[in-house]
């Protein structure tokens, strides 16, 4: 699996180096530096020459596959599927929230993994959240976010998808935090790996059939839409990450103590936006 992390990082240092040869406009000319900083896509030929390709290997490949997957599943099946594979990334997730110091969501996502690997079959359900413990999300980039790393210049990488070069570092992260990585190599192991990484990848394109149809039959240019899309979600999740770091309120305390807690946590959230 460390094989097949070096092409990516070897794709970052590239980017890397081309990012320091783009020339931003000149300040004097306002408006075409102002669309500059907007876009912050330095590398963009680049990035449409990967977009265009994935595009192609959406369309002929990943699409019809994801098309057949949702005929011959249902929506509880695809749900199981997600549950399977949040909770394959949760110790992970568990080691940047402590990196972050927001201990109230490391706490949270610990008694996730550990009720959903039991109760939860190896997370394929997720009765962490009927008892109150509802999924909070993060990564590599939103800790490095918060320790005030910039985005860095947007990058399309191929296979991936939308990306940043501080978001990027997220893809070998996930992979060297993944519970499976430190296990002793055997031919079981990768077939797993390479199994529930495919079945995760064709799950969520089913996900988004309808989404991107639409964003490609009606965007005057889809490449931007995507772009922006992506910075508009990764924002969001930083916001929702910054304001997130409360106590959970489990579903077995005596009523008075949870209707206290919670408006605690509500006055919390609205202080925090």
């Amino acid at each position: 699996m460390a094989n097949a992390i070096r092409p990516f990082l070897a794709l970052c240092g590239l980017c890397v180096s081309l990012v320091g040869c783009a020339t931003p406009p000149p300040k004097t000319d306002k408006l075409a530096y102002q669309a500059y900083q907007q876009q912050n896509d330095p590398l963009k030929p680049m990035n449409q020459a990967f977009y265009k390709v994935n595009n192609v290997l959406d369309t002929y490949i990943m699409l019809p596959v994801a098309e057949g997957y949702d005929r011959v599943t249902s929506q509880p099946f695809r749900n199981h599927v997600t549950d399977f594979m949040n909770n394959l990334s949760a110790p992970g997730q568990l080691l940047c929230f402590m990196a972050a110091g927001k201990p109230s969501d490391a706490g949270t996502t610990l008694v996730r993994f550990l009720v959903n690997s039991t109760i939860g079959l190896g997370g394929i359900f997720d009765p962490a959240s009927a008892l109150g413990y509802h999924r909070v999300y993060t990564d590599l980039g939103l800790t490095l976010a918060g320790y005030g790393v910039p985005p860095g210049p947007y990058l399309y990488l191929p296979l991936f998808g939308p990306s940043g070069l501080r978001d990027a570092t997220s893809i070998p992260a996930d992979v060297v935090l993944s519970p499976t990585f430190p296990a002793p190599g055997s031919t079981a192991l990768t077939a797993f790996n390479y199994s529930s990484n495919a079945l995760n990848l064709v799950n969520l394109r089913a996900e988004l059939i309808g989404p991107i149809k639409n964003i490609k039959e009606t965007a005057l240019d889809p490449y931007a839409t995507f772009r922006s899309l992506y910075r508009q979600h990764r924002a969001s999740e930083l916001r929702t990450i910054d304001v997130s770091n409360v106590p959970t309120v489990p579903a077995w305390y005596p009523p008075a103590e949870r209707r206290a807690m919670q408006k605690a946590l509500d006055v919390k959230y609205r202080r925090g936006f």
